[in-house]
């Protein structure tokens, strides 16, 4: 719980974030052992983000006698891991940039959000994809993280934000990462399979905190969540899209590759207006998430 106040409270770090950090690290090694290979890209996640497990396991370990030692490496590993203000602060310079108009300045901004190609987004769209990303970081950033430290303590909340961490790098599907990058992606789908549906069950729940819709976020969530290419994306997209009375998905750029997803939803096109809705029901989804955590936990 300490760890959750302390990322809804302060700003994560420019310089020398740990996850950033990995990430460079991770990167340095991609260069050195990269090869069109399944094989090399499971021994490089297995290398990566059992490291970082291993550390967990080591600290839960060297703290199991220690407990105002194990509850500040827990409170410090939740907030390095969580990214539920980060997302909501880039949720809330998006509808800033979408209110005045600056298509150009949210085009460059969507790139803290997701990988998607922005050139030639209409506001209508940079709502879509800004909404989609809340929604999907949503899970990733903020529920799956909770649950894996519930269940798992400090190698959960480490593991997991590694696994995270590498599938934004490598698990993207293109050229060069479809065999290297399959492990990366393959597990970390594995470890969002129950944090995704929960995040989605959360939506629903909290929809109405947010000014959503408790019913429809169910009814949208059942009923398209399987249409998203993702098995876990689009679980807790089609809650938001019911939960807001929206439409998502449908065709993405990424890199020059184009990605067709079904339709998530049956209300109108994203607005402006909607980017704020979704953080304010991110906001919610993750308090209930937070709940919920501590009560695997005990």
């Amino acid at each position: 719980m300490t760890g959750y106040v302390a990322d809804a409270v302060f700003e994560d770090p420019r310089k020398r974030h740990p996850v950033a950090g990995f990430g460079r690290a991770a990167q340095a090694l991609e260069q050195r052992v990269y090869a069109d290979s399944k094989v090399r890209g499971v021994a490089y996640t297995a290398v990566c983000a059992g490291t970082v497990t291993g550390l967990g396991v080591a600290a839960q370990f060297l703290t199991r006698k220690r407990p105002f030692a194990r509850f500040a490496l827990t409170a410090a590993s939740t907030w390095v891991v969580l990214g539920g203000k980060g997302l909501a602060a880039e949720g809330t310079r998006m509808a800033h940039l979408l209110d005045d108009g600056d298509l150009p300045g949210a085009r460059q901004r969507l790139s803290h959000l997701c990988a998607r190609d922005a050139t030639g987004l209409d506001t209508e769209q940079l709502a879509r994809a800004t909404t989609e990303s809340i929604a999907e970081n949503t899970s990733d950033a903020v529920v799956a993280p909770l649950l894996w430290g519930a269940v798992a303590g400090i190698p959960g909340l480490l593991g997991y934000r590694a696994l995270n961490t590498l599938d934004a790098m490598v698990g993207y599907r293109s050229p060069k990462y479809a065999n290297f990058g399959w492990a990366s992606a393959r597990t970390d789908d594995l470890a969002n399979l129950v944090p995704s549906r929960v995040g989605a069950a959360l939506t629903v729940v909290s929809a109405p905190l947010a000014g959503g819709f408790a019913r429809p976020a169910f009814r949208i969530w059942r009923r398209d969540g399987k249409h998203h290419p993702s098995p876990n994306a689009g679980q807790v997209e089609a809650a938001f899209a019911g939960a807001l009375g929206i439409k998502l998905g449908g065709t993405n750029s990424y890199g020059g590759r184009t990605e067709r997803r079904g339709v998530l939803g049956d209300g109108r096109e994203p607005e402006p207006v909607d980017v704020r809705r979704a953080v304010r029901l991110s906001r919610a989804v993750g308090l209930a998430a937070l709940v919920v955590a501590v009560a695997v936990a005990r």
